[in-house]
């Protein structure tokens, strides 16, 4: 099954690194954690990928252009020009790099890559979100409810600490930044039928997927959501990518390969 990945925002919240490359291409243990993302998907056997790119688009063109050189031990004859490739350790991806425009938002990114996409279901995602999601059970789920459209929901988490009180302000406790907190938001991670062109209006390009396509799909009751309890992270923030980084040094939850 194809996977579109949504991978061409400008990252402004964290503009420390993606001044300097799109926001899919900051590392995480060395590798882009678009990489990561791939990766997660490959260990359910979904190797296709279609990529919305914008911002600085053509990094990532570059990347994978020259991924199996960057992943291979080489012998190069400059006086014969031949190269010779001894060992290589590309991935078996199938990557398609599609320019969604500069300024396009998601719903727009998402129309335009539909031709590429075919009349099949397909899964789709956000360049920046990492989870120990179980890829195999969300397609069974997504199939079990017939739905145009099913979501990765996950319970968000507080930045801040919280405090237990009484009504008349009596303090009981204090609780540093719980992990539930009772509200479910989207992860990403979603499952699509074709069905969903309906949805992307004309004026895609300047309407975000969160907005006028998914309300609508929830208006016909046509988007389910599937809970997810475990790891969920999205490198927001400059912050965000250094606790991924430590986890990858020490338990890199989403690593499934």
């Amino acid at each position: 099954m194809k996977v579109v990945i949504f991978a061409g925002g400008r990252g402004t919240r964290i503009s420390e690194e993606s001044l300097l490359r799109p926001k899919p291409m900051i590392e995480i243990g060395g590798k882009p954690i678009l990489w990561h993302i791939m990766k997660i998907y490959a260990a359910y056997g979904h190797t296709e990928f279609i990529i919305c790119l914008g911002y600085k688009g053509w990094m990532i063109k570059e990347y994978f252009a020259n991924y199996f050189l960057h992943n291979a031990d080489i012998t190069v004859d400059l006086s014969g020009n031949s190269l010779e490739v001894h060992n290589n350790n590309a991935e078996p991806f199938k990557v398609s790099l599609i320019d969604t425009g500069l300024d396009t938002m998601t719903a727009g990114r998402l129309k335009r890559v539909l031709p590429y996409v075919g009349n099949e279901t397909f899964m789709l995602t956000y360049g920046d979100g990492l989870s120990d999601v179980n890829i195999d059970e969300l397609l069974q789920f997504h199939r079990q409810h017939g739905k145009v459209c099913s979501m990765t929901a996950i319970q968000a988490t507080s930045r801040f600490g919280v405090i237990k009180m009484e009504h008349d302000g009596s303090i009981n406790s204090f609780e540093e930044k719980p992990e539930d907190s009772g509200t479910w938001i989207n992860g990403g991670f979603f499952v699509v039928e074709p069905q969903i062109a309906a949805y992307l209006k004309d004026d895609a390009d300047d309407m975000m997927w969160e907005r006028q396509p998914m309300n609508d799909l929830a208006r016909d009751g046509q988007i389910a959501a599937y809970r997810h309890h475990d790891f969920w992270k999205c490198m927001d923030t400059l912050r965000d990518k250094e606790e991924l980084e430590a986890m990858w040094d020490n338990s890199p939850r989403w690593k499934k390969w």
